[in-house]
């Protein structure tokens, strides 16, 4: 059973050849707001929310990371299930606001924040703003100071090789996030002897898209670590330990969910002895995941467009490419091109008969989106669906290229379909010229 048919098997249903996403088929979907679009399933996201809350230890909280996918309406759904936000710019401040966060529920980390994101941070009072360099320490004491505000900051740590793991590293390496943990102790000093700043914990991430889960509870492990180090330095315990994201999904052939319950389990053993800790009398333990929660719950549905034959190589192609799915093109952090689950969503019972490239409509060959895949026979108008596709698909893809109108978003919540972004028009195109050049 390949990719596609495991996860229709496992989060959606069929009537006769036709997916159906929670009572909705997607014909009826397609019907009414056209192609390409994104679509997301909300009991997907409960589903896998439930889960991790499940796996987690009771002292901890969750907080959604934006940048896995900005949608309001997604915003406000995880919000109104108890998560916090994480943030990673101005933009994202404005769209959690936006989406009825309460500024305390926010956490703003990354590198390379400026001076203007940082004085509206603070002028919203967010939760934690989490600290990346001396530098940038420097620059919100300056900020507060003429604000007359005092900022709640955590510091971003970037720790030693031991604590790696994941599709794409993000620490113990040279890097531009956090700061390097044989630096800790000096650039906490910094911070503690500025009195426009409260320091209030510790944020760990150095991975992402991770599916072993000896590798997370390691991650952890080196999260209380630092964490018991710095509570010793400071005479106090942490009010917070942030130990990021990382939760993956699966994309590819071969590729393993990641084993909940054992996650689970090594937690639990971990954070037994935490509780009778004085280190971490009262610390809140967070995560942030993105990917995890939202992945799985978004399909790109787009259209065969053409039909073509090159050479001996059959080509189907779409209406919508890489120009919105960036990712699935694998000009996201691929090194060696892998095809995400797709599907004809229309033939999901038929046997595939033909192997095929799926491309887009872009003129760059870079915009490919499945290589060497085998599909029932495709006609033109046939639904292609692209799985996997909630998180880092829309958001990561360079939607200006070649002045294609961007696709919409359907949200599906208690089997109602509603719009939760317009499809762009010529319009659009033209919006953020100056009024003499329209």
């Amino acid at each position: 059973m390949n990719q596609a048919s495991v996860l229709t098997a496992k989060y959606f249903k069929q009537s006769n050849d036709e997916l159906v996403i929670d009572r909705v088929p997607v014909g009826s979907i397609i019907g009414q707001y056209g192609t390409p679009l994104f679509v997301y399933d909300c009991s997907i996201v409960d589903q896998k929310l439930d889960v991790l809350r499940r796996a987690l230890p009771a002292n901890f909280t969750v907080s959604y990371s934006v940048k896995a996918n900005p949608n309001p309406a997604i915003l406000r759904h995880l919000l109104a299930k108890g998560c916090g936000l994480e943030i990673a710019s101005a933009g994202e401040l404005h769209l959690a606001l936006e989406a009825g966060c309460a500024p305390g529920r926010i956490l703003f980390a990354g590198p390379g924040k400026t001076g203007d994101e940082l004085e509206l941070a603070l002028s919203h009072d967010i939760g934690e703003i989490h600290v990346e360099s001396c530098l940038e320490a420097e620059r919100i004491g300056v900020i507060c100071r003429r604000l007359g505000k005092k900022a709640r900051v955590a510091l971003r740590v970037n720790p030693s090789g031991e604590a790696q793991g994941g599709a794409m590293r993000m620490g113990g390496k040279p890097a531009p996030f956090g700061v390097d943990e044989e630096n800790l102790d000096i650039v906490l000093d910094s911070l503690l002897s500025n009195p426009n700043l409260e320091f209030w914990g510790i944020h760990l991430f150095t991975g992402t898209q991770i599916l072993d889960h000896a590798i997370l509870v390691n991650q952890y492990r080196k999260g209380l670590e630092i964490g018991r180090r710095v509570s010793r330095r400071i005479a106090r315990p942490l009010h917070t330990i942030d130990f990021g994201g990382g939760l993956g999904i699966p994309y590819f052939p071969n590729d393993e969910s990641l084993d909940i319950e054992k996650l689970k389990e090594g937690l639990a053993q971990l954070f037994r002895a935490v509780g009778n800790d004085s280190h971490f009398e009262g610390t809140k333990f967070v995560v942030e995941p993105g990917r995890y929660l939202i992945g799985e719950a978004g399909i790109y549905i787009t259209r065969v467009n053409d039909i073509k034959i090159s050479r001996g190589k059959k080509f189907l192609i779409l209406d919508g490419g890489m120009n919105h799915h960036l990712a699935a093109s694998g000009n996201l952090g691929q090194l060696i091109k892998r095809n995400f689950p797709v599907a004809l969503l229309n033939k999901l019972q038929q046997k595939t008969c033909e192997t095929v490239d799926v491309v887009g409509p872009l003129c760059t060959p870079l915009d490919t989106l499945a290589r060497d895949v085998d599909l029932p026979l495709a006609e033109v108008g046939d639904w292609m669906g692209i799985f996997q596709s909630g998180a880092y698909a829309r958001a990561a893809s360079p939607l200006g290229f070649l002045s294609h109108l961007s696709p919409a978003e359907v949200l599906i919540e208690n089997g109602l379909a509603r719009l939760i972004r317009r499809r762009g028009t010529y319009r659009d195109l033209l919006a953020d010229l100056p009024c003499d050049q329209h």
